[in-house]
């Protein structure tokens, strides 16, 4: 059995060990050692990093449970070692540090949301789940549709938690003394001492304490070392809500990049970081009225090429038509330049427009016309392998991206078909 130093020794990053056992996961070799200081994934916390010897540590993780009913801490390698080695092993600090901050946050927000909305409320305002990311943690909270106005008075209990720099302490309990716990529910497929974690009242209190819960994490030594709390998140999820956060050096480095970000924001718009949402709000109406402006322009000049392409109209059997392909235009332009066209007594508009991912077409006739322009569509969609339909004064349609040499073709050829009609 392996003796697991992270236990009684969170801040322990140095210790030496015996391979007692060899194998291979996915793989990648792996050990099995007498002792360790790697806390494995478990508990919704991730596994730490380091070296054995001059070996990196790739993962760390609990196998099956074995005959004595414990499960064996596996140590994923980059690199073989043998059995009968003995080893050094070193635990990545900032990494261990930066998880015994997390998760001893979350247990300090998790009882202020207990002790905030849990008491002001008919829920417990419970933690139902918990997982410790790469750059983020979640809780999920028994709670639905919670908002930020909801949660910044728990953030700010627990943040005063943490300034009171509270002990935290760790014990086993057996079943017996679990019982007389009554706030406390034990874990589910444990057998023997069950490790908790309190957090105290205040100081000098006669309350109950903040905090008592079985976990079999890595927590820091007072609550001071959490540094802070900060929600970043909230995420609507049926009867809970997710609430995302982050403690300590990750809150210090989220706030550095969003000042940074102000910083360079209020440079650019030659304001103070406090004006920053006044000036987003002018340049919203700028942007605004510029494209109301735009609009009225892209219509008028649509009117002039409109006027200038039906100039152009040639006969084609009975029928005057401008058909045009061009490159990177909009649907929406195609359609409206169509439409106008169709104004024109006696002119059939044939466009085309090839963009980067595909080809557009769109075809028009005036009203004193009796030609189906949408069986010219379908010609059209079959010669490019496209889809499309409408009505016989107006249809459109789109096909994979094409040569512009062969959409002209295809231009040409329903030319001559409306030719041969005549």
């Amino acid at each position: 059995m392996t003796e697991r130093l992270y236990y009684s020794e969170p801040y322990r990053t140095h210790f030496t060990a015996n391979v007692t056992e060899t194998l291979t996961w996915q793989g990648r070799p792996a050990v099995i050692l007498d002792r360790t200081a790697f806390y494995p994934t478990s508990g919704g916390q991730p596994a730490d990093r380091g070296t054995l010897g001059d070996v990196t540590v790739l993962d760390v993780f609990e196998g099956e449970v074995e005959g004595d009913g414990r499960k064996p801490v596996i140590h994923v390698l980059a690199h073989a070692l043998a059995a009968g080695d003995r080893v050094t092993g070193e635990v990545a600090w900032q990494r261990r540090f930066d998880h015994m901050q997390q998760h001893t946050g979350q247990h300090v927000l998790s009882a202020a949301f207990e002790r905030v909305l849990g008491e002001a409320g008919t829920s417990r305002a419970a933690t139902v789940g918990f997982h410790l990311g790469e750059t983020s943690s979640t809780i999920d909270i028994d709670v639905a549709d919670l908002e930020m106005d909801d949660v910044l008075p728990v953030e700010t209990f627990a943040n005063r938690v943490i300034w009171d720099d509270r002990p935290i302490s760790i014990r086993l309990v057996d079943s017996e003394a679990l019982a007389d716990l009554p706030t406390v529910e034990p874990p589910p497929d444990v057998e023997g001492p069950i490790r908790l974690i309190e957090i105290p009242g205040p100081s000098g209190a006669d309350k109950p304490p903040l905090d008592v819960n079985p976990c079999g994490g890595t927590h820091v030594a007072r609550t001071g070392e959490i540094g802070m709390i900060k929600i970043v998140g909230l995420e609507h999820r049926g009867e809970d809500t997710r609430v995302e956060f982050l403690c300590g050096e990750r809150a210090l480095r989220d706030y550095e990049a969003k000042r940074s970000m102000a910083s360079t924001l209020a440079a650019m718009l030659t304001v103070g970081t406090w004006e920053l949402d006044e000036a987003v709000e002018r340049l919203q109406a700028e942007i605004k009225e510029l494209h109301h402006v735009e609009r009225g322009l892209r219509r008028r000049l649509l009117d002039m090429e409109s006027a200038e392409l039906a100039a152009t109209a040639t006969g084609h059997g009975r029928h005057r038509v401008v058909g045009t392909v061009w490159q990177q235009r909009s649907p929406d332009e195609l359609r409206t330049l169509a439409r106008k066209l169709a104004e024109h007594n006696g002119l059939v508009a044939l466009l085309f427009s090839v963009n980067e991912q595909r080809t557009h077409f769109c075809f028009a006739r005036a009203d004193d016309l009796a030609l189906d322009v949408n069986r010219l569509l379908q010609e059209a969609c079959a010669q490019l392998d496209g889809k499309g339909g409408g009505r016989p004064q107006a249809a459109q349609g789109s096909a994979p991206k094409a040569d512009v040499e062969f959409v002209e073709s295809v231009l040409q050829n329903l030319e001559a078909l409306l030719e041969r009609e005549d």
